[in-house]
């Protein structure tokens, strides 16, 4: 097992590596289609290559056409089968901290949740390859409450930290006949405001922690951003009246979420490069935002 595991991240990382030959290529193919399309001469660079460019264009399909990179690869195969989530907290976690994870694994479909104790970083990463763990989100806790958020992708990456705000458990909504239980059935997910690049990113990051709901499932799990806070809800609904009268029963937790930091790696990989970083006050009219701006739309 652990050979097969180097012998992918090999592959992986020479994967990655031919990123820029294939993005060259594309480059050229796409300045001759330019010329062709516009009865321009072709550019002098490329003429050489271009009997050879001209086939590999004829060639192309809608798959082939875009160059695709080792971030497609992550999630390819998400789909194919449903996610198992892996479940901890960081060492010697607070009552509050211990009910907030039990409280995520009832939310996420196939979760199991660990006590931390004594493993390191390295050991959590490699049980959960070897027992094929799709994901690992670990809460950590600042005096008590939960403030951060980690959830890392397996076997690769991407590894997504989050800051977690305004918490509310189950029990701070109300009492259990108000609340309810919460359904075993696979939620329907609602993304609102997630139209940037770094956004959809954000988008597949969260929503491939859940599997492919029924379509008559009554439950529903939104993520609704503003100004790059997430607002994490969970409901049920019923429609006693039919699809014109719907009734919304809050089961919790609820809480929000702010993206800091989206590294290219595993939990165990300190020095994974980093795919994006928030930094406060550097440029902030231009930094990546989890929304277009209207005026950019």
């Amino acid at each position: 097992m652990i050979r097969r595991n180097a012998r992918l991240r090999r592959e992986y990382l020479y994967r990655k590596s031919l990123e820029g030959k294939e993005r060259e290529a594309y480059e050229r193919k796409r300045k001759i289609k330019q010329a062709l399309e516009e009865g321009k001469p072709i550019p002098n660079e490329l003429r050489k290559v271009e009997a050879g460019l001209r086939h590999d264009i004829e060639l192309e399909d809608d798959n082939t056409a875009v160059p695709r990179t080792h971030i497609d690869d992550e999630y390819a195969h998400a789909g194919e089968r449903d996610p198992k989530i892996l479940i901890t907290t960081s060492r010697d976690p607070s009552t509050r901290l211990t009910q907030f994870a039990k409280e995520l694994k009832l939310l996420l479909p196939n979760a199991v949740r660990i006590n931390r104790g004594g493993q390191v970083i390295t050991e959590l990463v490699e049980t959960s390859r070897n027992h094929d763990f799709t994901d690992i989100v670990m809460v950590h806790e600042h005096r008590g409450e939960p403030d951060g958020l980690v959830i890392s992708h397996l076997p690769y990456g991407p590894t997504a930290f989050f800051g977690v705000f305004n918490t509310v458990l189950r029990h701070d909504i109300g009492e259990k006949k108000k609340v309810g239980t919460i359904s075993e059935a696979y939620p329907r997910l609602i993304f609102d405001n997630f139209t940037s690049k770094l956004g959809q990113r954000v988008n597949n990051i969260l929503k491939y922690l859940f599997p492919v709901p029924k379509d008559d499932s009554k439950r529903v799990i939104t993520f609704a951003n503003q100004s790059d806070y997430i607002s994490f809800r969970h409901h049920t609904y019923t429609m006693p009246k039919g699809a014109k009268s719907i009734e919304l029963t809050e089961c919790g937790p609820r809480f929000e979420l702010k993206l800091y930091q989206i590294k290219l790696g595993t939990l165990d990989q300190p020095h994974a490069e980093n795919e994006w970083v928030v930094r406060a006050y550097t440029r902030s009219a231009k930094k990546s935002k989890l929304a277009e701006a209207a005026e950019e739309e």
